[in-house]
């Protein structure tokens, strides 16, 4: 078979369900690939075209979050790279499996079938492509001969599945792809299986005596819990001793917002008693600028990289760091303290009652002040965060924010209901991600939340296209502000007594004149409404549920918010 079809077909062996592409002139062996395959009946992953490459890159990461398989993206060349880069980044940061690949302009000029044939053959060669995504990667190789795709292919997909997952880069040389291979390898089993890496017993002893001998433990969360077994003990668990829960810019929901432990969004009180604090996949748990743990608590880092050694600069402490999966931890962790709490359960039971009434309280303010809002003179994302909520409340939803619905005036419950952009702060990811899990999970009530900047950051047009040529049923929320808010935010943080913030004018962050979103949306033939007023989201909310739910494909609102 051409190499193109063996390198297709090698995808779909190795479990890939879909090829995120966006083709270019190196791309003829590979769409020739497609084509034999078809008439040959080979099986393939399904591929879908997807019209800007941070898009494609976001739809595989969403994909990967639903099923938690890595999902393959095609680009084209250096150029195609280029746009990509951003979104490997994000998957990075939040260690997403992924196998990345990219055409490379031809190296012969002539002689060989696939050589170059016009002028961007010269104007995209680079003496190490590799270079524009290889600080992301696990991973990056070049293919030389067309006998070793399924060796490269087998390596990739294993590394990129293994702990820490990431994602893994391969680039394509055209020459080399349009050569021909027996086609016996397509099918023969995977030769590299992922390594994982859980915790050892030990490991897990010595946390569950630290945090059950502790008078004040904490826990921190930022990547969700991992399965939902594992959401479900954690909830268990810090309910059963008492262990407050905080969630500081969590990118997933590893405790509901309504549980007796869940803490508010401050780590500030929690750091100020706590003797033994349990970080749990987090990269950045609370801002040292304003608050450290106590000199003599323990602190411990669990997760695939304890010690986040992706960050040139991260100096949280670790004093007992265990590198591991954490959805298996989380169990083990249950059921090693669980042979520990008869000896305990007096003390943590009043413990338990006296944090569950001030977190009750914390929460019962919080969501207060956000419904009191519903009559501001103009709408806030927090009030349009708990509406949203409460809406969604009898649901299987996903939401996606992206500087879209804040996460502490949400009432989430379950287990993937919330996914918030990566801290690499990729922008542009939301929209895409979110049409990815929706992909795989068609099921669900999916909404994308988002703030203007992000909303055209995403490359609207790309991602309504894509989105009703797969039929997608979803809701994309765009909360409009005219401005970057995240900016102004960050001026005024730094600078309180500024220029800036006593003149309430803070240059570089205006987005007006805005467009009319829902111009944008209905160009591929969405459903859209644009509101101001309390009344009209809640009706337009409630009509854009019964749209999806009939199948219908997206529909956007997008809602007019007060700066600042």
């Amino acid at each position: 078979m051409t190499s193109g079809a063996a390198l297709l077909s090698r995808m779909a062996t190795l479990g890939v369900d879909y090829i995120f592409a966006n083709s270019g002139t190196d791309f003829p062996p590979v769409i020739e690939g497609l084509s034999e395959a078809k008439v040959k009946n080979i099986p393939l992953p399904h591929t879908v075209t997807v019209p800007f490459e941070s898009a494609a890159v976001a739809m595989a990461h969403g994909y990967t979050l639903a099923t938690g398989r890595a999902q393959a993206v095609m680009v084209h060349t250096n150029v195609g790279l280029a746009n990509a880069a951003m979104g490997a980044i994000n998957a990075a940061c939040d260690n997403i499996p992924m196998f990345l690949m990219s055409g490379r302009t031809p190296t012969l000029e002539s002689g060989r079938l696939g050589a170059r044939t016009v002028p961007i053959g010269w104007g995209q060669e680079m003496l190490d492509q590799s270079s524009l995504i290889r600080e992301a990667c696990k991973w990056d190789y070049e293919l030389r001969f067309p006998e070793q795709i399924f060796d490269v292919t087998d390596r990739a997909y294993g590394i990129a599945a293994s702990t820490p997952k990431g994602p893994v880069y391969v680039s394509l040389p055209r020459e080399v792809l349009s050569e021909t291979i027996p086609a016996a390898g397509s099918t023969r089993r995977p030769q590299m299986t992922a390594a994982t890496v859980e915790a050892s017993v030990t490991q897990i002893s010595r946390v569950a005596e630290l945090l059950a001998e502790a008078e004040h433990p904490v826990i921190f969360a930022q990547h969700g819990a991992g399965s939902s077994d594992a959401f479900a003990a954690l909830s268990r668990l810090t309910n059963d001793w008492g262990i407050p829960l905080c969630q500081y810019w969590a990118v997933e929901l590893a405790l509901p917002t309504t549980h007796p432990m869940a803490a508010g969004p401050n780590p500030a009180p929690l750091l100020e008693k706590a003797d033994v604090v349990l970080c749990i996949d987090v990269l950045a748990p609370w801002s040292p600028a304003q608050i450290e743990p106590l000199e003599e608590a323990v602190v411990i880092q669990l997760g695939p990289r304890p010690l986040q050694e992706r960050s040139g600069v991260r100096n949280f402490r670790c004093d007992l760091g265990v590198t591991t999966e954490i959805a298996p931890a989380i169990l083990a962790l249950e059921e090693a303290m669980a042979k520990l709490l008869p000896e305990h359960q007096a003390r943590v039971a009043g413990r338990a009652k006296k944090i569950a009434k001030v977190n009750a309280a914390e929460q019962s303010r919080r969501f207060a002040d956000a419904a009191g809002e519903r009559d501001a003179a103009a709408l806030t994302k927090r009030w349009v965060s708990l509406t949203l909520s409460d809406h969604l409340a009898e649901r299987d939803a996903a939401i996606f924010s992206e500087l879209g619905c804040q996460f502490p005036f949400l009432r989430l419950t379950r287990h993937q209901s919330w996914f918030d952009g990566p801290h690499a702060g990729g922008l542009g990811w939301g929209f895409p991600a979110a049409m990815g899990f929706a992909l795989a999970r068609p099921e669900k009530t999916v909404v994308a939340t988002m703030g203007d900047g992000s909303y055209m950051f995403s490359n609207p047009v790309a991602c309504h296209q894509v989105a009703e040529a797969l039929g997608l049923s979803m809701i994309v929320l765009v909360l409009n502000n005219a401005e970057w808010g995240a900016v102004r935010q960050s001026v005024l943080d730094i600078y309180p007594e500024g220029h800036a913030s006593k003149t309430n004018a803070v240059p570089l962050t205006d987005l007006s004149p805005s467009p009319d979103f829902t111009k944008v949306a209905e160009a591929s033939r969405a459903w859209a409404r644009r509101v101001s007023a309390a009344d009209a989201f809640e009706e337009a909310l409630t009509e854009a549920l019964a749209h999806m739910d009939a199948k219908k494909g997206l529909a956007l609102i997008e809602v007019t918010i007060g700066k600042g």
